[in-house]
């Protein structure tokens, strides 16, 4: 790992811990984190590809072990339903499956000045790949 990809790796993590307060150090947060992604990326690019069974009347079934595994990192300190509502899976395999609401960022930038990267929407990417 380069010198500055884990520089922005850490500094997303501490962004991410001041929001949700994880306990864990930045670079491990981000590496769960990241493994999640990966896992909800294929799970979204099977979606819209019509593989491996995935479709319209199960994807949301399909998606509850992945929402709740980075639900359980993210509140393994403390619980908030606010912080709990804004996080989602996006079924477009496009970008980015691992998201926050727009509308709960906007909050955040306001009252802590946390910058967490975005996609072009303002939704905010909870495992963007540094490199």
């Amino acid at each position: 790992m380069k010198p500055k990809q884990l520089e922005q790796i850490v500094k997303h993590g501490e962004n991410l811990n001041a929001i949700f307060n994880t306990g864990l150090e930045p670079l491990v947060l981000c590496k769960k984190l990241r493994r999640l992604e990966t896992k909800a990326n294929k799970l979204a690019t099977d979606y819209c590809n019509g593989e491996n069974g995935i479709n319209s009347e199960n994807w949301e079934q399909k998606c509850e072990p992945i929402l709740k595994a980075v639900k359980k990192i993210l509140f393994a300190q403390s619980y908030n339903v606010q912080r709990d509502k804004a996080i989602f899976l996006n079924g477009d395999a496009r970008g980015y499956s691992l998201k926050i609401k727009d509308e709960f960022l906007r909050n955040i930038y306001k009252t802590q000045g946390k910058n967490i990267y975005t996609d072009m929407g303002g939704y905010g990417i909870l495992a963007p790949e540094f490199n």
